[in-house]
């Protein structure tokens, strides 16, 4: 445990919760040069950071979100460049997760009424000696140019109120009063594993009008999460009003589907050049309205507004691309979709007032987060909070991590809280994902003594039958045959699904075991898998028929691997026919969805799942691209054909999801897949269909750049292939013997019925 010599502090005066705090230090004489000094810093709420007036970092929204009650982050910056004989830090907070408001109740506070700061400065000098600067209650706090801060809600900047004085050696201001030290232990305080939130990229508006209702409304070409910079002159005192949304709705800013999020930052000018950046909150949005701008839309459309994109700082790493323009577009929704609700936690959704850490959402994207971004330490950071929670609560995985919803009051749908299949899973699901893309033992070992945990209590929860029949399941939710405002109503029976999930859970423990060496605990979970397989048998398949007779149940099944042989050939007929009887419409929701494509090709009906994803009517994945999304969504149809919203009271335009088919895309259309965890072996087998004319996908994997490209030309297939070194792969083309390939770049040809020959 790291020993501390600063403190948690606390501003005297609240200051309308976006306190500054700042202390004014000497470095030590007579020790030489500083060789080194690195800045730690925390909070309770955001805190950004500067140094002799720099920012100490590009990092925004400090320390982020995690399981507050036993864990606060700290990050830990290099700074030597900053500080100098006389040295200044200045910090900035607000509200953030810890005191803003949390999920769809209207509470805030739920982790404490105080916001705090910390910082220790540690300076090493060339003689090897060390100083040690921090919070303490030597500090002073004063006023913002911040009058109100939310992350739901929005930031009110008042630029009558910019000084930048306070970060000057011997700054004093009668506005400025003490500080207080917070009974803290700092016991909680833990690195960063995580990358921290940064800035992305900038968005210009692709148009600016006024609506028929008279409002100034602002279209930026692409459904975002961060801010609006706002650059303007005008009056000393007017307002500017800007509101974000994610779509219109009759020709005016679509809000309903923010529920009660303002989403809202008000800039009050000072008379000269202003620049607003509202860094303490973010929104989810496309569009915005925009009163009281100077000049009105004509002066807007001169320029004055920046969208700024926010994002955990992670690195993209896969790609994938073919000659169809709507897949493209659906897979750069799914890549935005996680870009936005990968800001520190996995969240369903970046807009209304939710943006929760839901377990179930993860569960269904996890191995395409892992292919589309590096996210390895992303989940890691997040895995450890699902450990946090889970220990602290007899096993139970909570359905959203950090677990904000154990203080709030459920719907009572609910029912008491308990393990959920999907949702709980995740616990599994996840690490095993960040094992098998990135090859790291670090996750199973970290993670293990969680997935053997939840698969415990998991097991204690089955019935005399050996089925996992009782309690509140989300099942396959938002089925797109349910009722809008009944998502759980599904075609699939949730007790089917349940055991299901069970079965995989049980499977992936045993294999994760098998991974580290334990060998008790492999069989332990082993049995447990046989003796659910057993079960779900005996009473969940009767001739061959599942139990609820539907598409989900026969994807969970087939890729699952539950099934026995002669089970496995009717399910993969049955299925076939259940999406041919849907008129190649999606039927399933968030069980069901990223598993069906699978299903079908795992059968031997890969011309089923190519319609099934080619579809472009509601309910299917194309439907939002026809409808102009630029984000998945989390309802099929979020949007009705007609352009209203549709009228349940969950409704996301940037819910990433549904968007998990695009990890069979990658494997499937792309042809690139993993055999071995890493990449170390991997599979080049590109399946061709759909009347795609040519598709190329790329990962950037642990061991290096593997890519594969293929393109039907005169009734042959031309396939080429990039092998990274430390790697091999096993090239499989239709008709053709299975080619082992070593480090290296590759090209064939084949016949469709054919044989493959070198280029």
């Amino acid at each position: 445990m790291t020993t501390w010599h600063a403190r948690m502090i606390a501003a005297d005066n609240d200051f309308d919760g976006a306190p500054l705090l700042r202390g004014e230090f000497h470095l030590d004489d007579g020790h030489g040069d500083v060789e080194s000094a690195t800045l730690f810093l925390s909070a309770f709420g955001v805190v950004e950071a500067w140094i002799n007036g720099q920012r100490a970092s590009e990092d925004l929204l400090t320390p982020g979100w995690s399981s507050y009650e036993w864990r606060v982050r700290y990050s830990e910056l290099d700074v030597t460049e900053l500080v100098s004989t006389t040295t200044v830090i200045g910090l900035a907070l607000g509200n953030g997760w810890y005191r803003g408001r949390l999920a769809w109740a209207g509470g805030s506070k739920y982790y404490g009424d105080e916001l705090g700061a910390f910082v220790e400065l540690r300076v090493r000098f060339a003689d090897g000696h060390e100083q040690f600067i921090g919070t303490d209650a030597s500090w002073t706090s004063g006023p913002s140019a911040t009058t109100a801060n939310d992350l739901y809600d929005g930031q009110d900047i008042d630029a009558r109120r910019f000084d930048d004085a306070w970060l000057d050696p011997g700054f004093a201001s009668n506005q400025w009063v003490g500080v207080h030290v917070l009974d803290d232990d700092l016991a909680r305080l833990e690195p960063y594993i995580g990358p921290p939130v940064r800035r992305q990229l900038e968005l210009t508006p692709v148009e600016v009008w006024t609506s028929p209702a008279g409002k100034v409304l602002v279209d930026f070409g692409q459904n975002v999460v961060g801010w609006i910079r706002a650059s303007l002159t005008g009056p000393a005192g007017d307002v500017v009003t800007v509101r974000h949304a994610e779509v219109l709705e009759d020709s005016e800013l679509g809000t309903r589907p923010l529920r009660s999020a303002q989403a809202t930052d008000r800039f009050t000018l000072s008379g000269g050049d202003d620049v607003f950046e509202p860094t303490l909150t973010f929104h989810g949005f496309r569009y915005a309205q925009v009163e009281g701008w100077p000049g009105g839309a004509d002066a807007l459309r001169d320029g004055g507004l920046t969208a700024v994109v926010i994002s955990s700082d992670m690195r993209r790493i896969g790609r994938f691309e073919t000659s169809n323009p709507l897949l493209n577009r659906l897979h750069e929704n799914a890549v935005w979709g996680m870009r936005g609700n990968f800001v520190d936690v996995p969240t369903d959704c970046p807009q209304r007032d939710e943006r929760l850490g839901w377990t179930g959402d993860l569960s269904a994207f996890a191995p395409s987060a892992a292919f589309l971004f590096d996210s390895r330490d992303f989940l890691r950071d997040w895995l450890r909070d699902l450990g946090l929670e889970q220990s602290h609560d007899s096993d139970l995985v909570p359905f959203v991590v950090p677990n904000v919803l154990k203080y709030i009051e459920q719907p009572a749908e609910f029912g008491a809280p308990d393990s959920a299949a999907v949702w709980s899973d995740a616990a599994v699901w996840v690490p095993w994902a960040v094992w098998r893309a990135y090859g790291d033992r670090r996750v199973l070992e970290e993670q293990f003594e969680s997935m053997a945990g939840h698969a415990r209590r998991l097991r204690s929860k089955l019935s005399s039958n050996g089925l996992w029949d009782t309690g509140f399941q989300f099942g396959d939710w938002l089925d797109p045959d349910a009722a809008p405002d009944r998502p759980w109503e599904a075609k699939a029976d949730k007790h089917v699904v349940a055991t299901l999930c069970a079965f995989r859970t049980a499977s992936l423990v045993a294999a994760a075991a098998d991974v580290l060496g334990g060998h008790a605990a492999a069989a332990e979970f082993g049995q447990m898998a046989a003796d659910l397989r057993a079960a779900f048998a005996e009473h969940y398949i009767s001739e061959g028929v599942i139990l609820s007779d539907c598409t989900t149940v026969y994807s969970l099944a087939i890729v699952f691997e539950i099934l026995d042989e002669a089970d496995l050939g009717f399910a993969g007929r049955r299925l076939a026919e259940l999406v041919e009887q849907s008129g190649f419409h999606i039927s399933t929701g968030f069980a069901g969805t990223p598993f069906v494509t699978d299903a079908l090709t795992m059968t031997g009906h890969l011309d089923h799942a190519y319609s099934l994803l080619l579809q472009t009517e509601n309910p299917s994945w194309l439907y939002s691209v026809s409808m102009g999304a630029t984000t998945i969504w989390e309802r099929w149809d979020s949007m009705l054909p007609d352009g209203t919203i549709n009228p349940g009271e969950m409704t996301s335009f940037n819910h990433y999801a549904l968007g998990a088919v695009v990890d069979w895309m990658h494997r499937t259309i792309g042809g690139l897949a993993p055999l071995d965890p890493g990449y170390s072996r991997f599979l080049v087998a590109p399946q061709p269909g759909g009347g795609l004319e040519w598709a190329e996908t790329s990962l950037e994997t642990p061991l290096g750049l593997a890519s594969v490209r293929w393109e039907l030309s005169n009734g042959h297939l031309e396939v080429s292939a990039l092998v990274p070194d430390g790697s091999q792969a096993i090239l499989r083309l239709p008709s053709a013997e299975d080619e082992i390939l070593s480090p290296g770049t590759y090209s064939r040809r084949i016949v469709m019925e054919g044989v493959a020959t070198a280029l």
